[in-house]
């Protein structure tokens, strides 16, 4: 089902469509899943890899965005807090229940947060991932082992989401081909097709694999690109002023030993007033965010030094255990496609955040903003825009209980292959019949060969760095262990995908120069 001679016969037989999507990402699986469960004729088109932009390079958060209710974005978290307790049900191999602390170094911050946290909580409504409280400066040191605690006055524990981002886009791409569609990565769409009324009705696209080109035909197009959007917008009319500017967020990795306990630390205000969390993930911790305003964008965008200094300096006022460069396992750094401001003053933390659909005088629809959170409420309202526009009949969204490929509330995530949920008894079936398989793919690593076997043959992985960043998460993890892995994943995907041993080699050189940059 998932494999990609197969999909790509798919698109050289059927050439007439009701959906095209352009974009692999949060926003473009979404639209394509809300299509295809309504009974659409759905193909996504991804230029590189599922979740390669901004979507695999989140704060690992599903949340309703605590700051967002302090600007007063009520309608936004209440939005989001409801997607959330929706992804828990239908994506629960992966996004689980995580608690919060905010230390609080003043009275003051004490009553704010433990009032603003209330109404957090209130805008869950049933969908609650518990209650918020108030605990003592004691309990607060007990549960936060590094935390600081000269003038600490006690804490507040809140209840949010914590998900593995490019695993759900894979899951999602999954679903999405369960259901009908045909989804496939490293498919470059290169121009937009118009009928004689000068109306997008195509799009002609490239098979970055064999370079070659198909012309296929739509009911309608869905430029769902993030970053990219503009480049779309300018496929369609030349000159089309730009509707997005990028924000850089970058984020440290760091060994467990930094966060030790079960709870993840979120820093409300930080000196320059944006939030800063610590967050258990994979067995390590993440830290971020910056909010850098960027006048360019890219695939790979690189961290900036001064991003770096900020998130070391911030960590470090507020851990009693030293965080320096040296400690750093792997840095990344994504960008989010935030509305052009209007004027220079705008701040990135400022702009909102909620998600805008645009059609063009072309009739091609874009959809841009919003948050991964709310990736499934997008794309409903997408596709019911596309309806309201004449282009599709009137079906209802099939998503809001949809589960998505591995959904398994029993995992036990004492077993780091918990977050493959159902398919997790798959990849035990394999080292079975190749105890091989079994074997680690780095001692530092908990991570199996089995795994890397999965990516291909389930997972559409065509590249080292499809796996390493997006399959089995090395590469975000342990940058080093990921450039000596490579070798070996070569290995693999080369006898799966009758790969020689020059395409071997190009991959490895390829990986190893990309992957330099998540080094610190």
């Amino acid at each position: 089902m998932f494999d990609r001679a197969s999909l790509v016969a798919k698109v050289a037989s059927e050439l007439d469509w009701d959906v095209i999507v352009i974009g692999g990402g949060a926003t473009g699986l979404g639209v394509a899943l809300d299509s295809v469960t309504r009974g659409y004729s759905t193909l996504l088109l991804e230029q590189s890899d599922f979740a390669k932009g901004t979507s695999s390079r989140s704060t690992k958060l599903v949340h309703g965005g605590v700051r967002y209710l302090a600007q007063g974005n009520i309608d936004l978290v209440r939005e989001a807090l409801y997607e959330r307790g929706l992804l828990l049900k239908n994506a629960s191999h992966l996004v689980r229940n995580q608690s919060f602390i905010i230390p609080n170094y003043s009275w003051w911050d004490t009553l704010q947060y433990t009032i603003g946290l209330k109404i957090y909580d209130f805008l869950s409504g049933k969908l609650s991932f518990g209650s918020s409280k108030r605990i003592s400066k004691k309990d607060t040191s007990s549960r936060l082992a590094t935390i600081k605690t000269k003038k600490l006055k006690g804490g507040v524990v809140y209840h949010d989401g914590q998900f593995d981002d490019a695993r759900l886009a894979v899951n999602i791409a999954q679903t999405c081909i369960e259901q009908g569609a045909t989804v496939l990565n490293h498919f470059k769409v290169k121009q937009l097709k118009k009928n004689d009324k000068a109306k997008v009705c195509g799009v002609i696209a490239i098979d970055v694999e064999t370079e070659k080109e198909y012309t296929l035909n739509a009911k309608v197009v869905i430029n769902a690109t993030g970053v990219f959007t503009d480049e779309v917008l300018q496929m369609d009319k030349l000159g089309a002023k730009n509707t997005i500017r990028p924000s850089q967020g970058i984020h440290l990795v760091l060994d467990r030993s930094f966060l030790p306990g079960n709870d993840a630390i979120m820093i409300p205000k930080t000196t320059d007033g944006r939030v800063l969390f610590l967050v258990p993930w994979h067995n390590r911790i993440v830290v971020g965010t910056t909010d850098t305003l960027l006048d360019s964008h890219s695939l790979e965008p690189k961290p900036l030094e001064k991003e770096i200094d900020f998130i070391l300096e911030t960590a470090n006022e507020y851990l009693n255990k030293p965080v320096s460069r040296a400690d750093v396992l792997s840095i990344f750094a994504g960008l989010r496609p935030l509305a052009a401001p209007k004027d220079n003053s705008e701040k990135t933390k400022e702009i909102s955040r909620s998600h805008k659909i645009i059609v063009s005088e072309s009739d091609l629809v874009t959809i841009t903003g919003g948050k991964w959170t709310t990736y499934r409420r997008m794309a409903q309202d997408t596709i019911n825009k596309v309806i309201a526009l004449g282009k599709l009949p009137q079906k209802a969204c099939k998503t809001k209980h949809l589960p998505i490929h591995g959904a398994d509330g029993s995992a036990d995530d004492a077993d780091h292959l918990y977050i493959y949920g159902t398919d997790q008894k798959a990849i035990e079936a394999l080292i079975e019949t190749d105890p091989e398989l079994g074997n680690k793919l780095h001692p530092r690593l908990e991570f199996l060969k089995a795994e890397v076997v999965w990516a291909v043959t389930h997972e559409m992985a065509r590249t080292i760095e499809d796996v390493l960043a997006r399959r089995v998460r090395i590469l975000f993890l342990d940058a080093k262990a990921a450039q000596e892995i490579a070798p070996q994943v070569a290995e693999i995907l080369g006898k799966y995908l009758n790969k020689n041993e020059a395409w071997k080699q190009s991959q490895i050189e390829e990986f190893i120069i990309l992957s330099d940059q998540y080094i610190v």
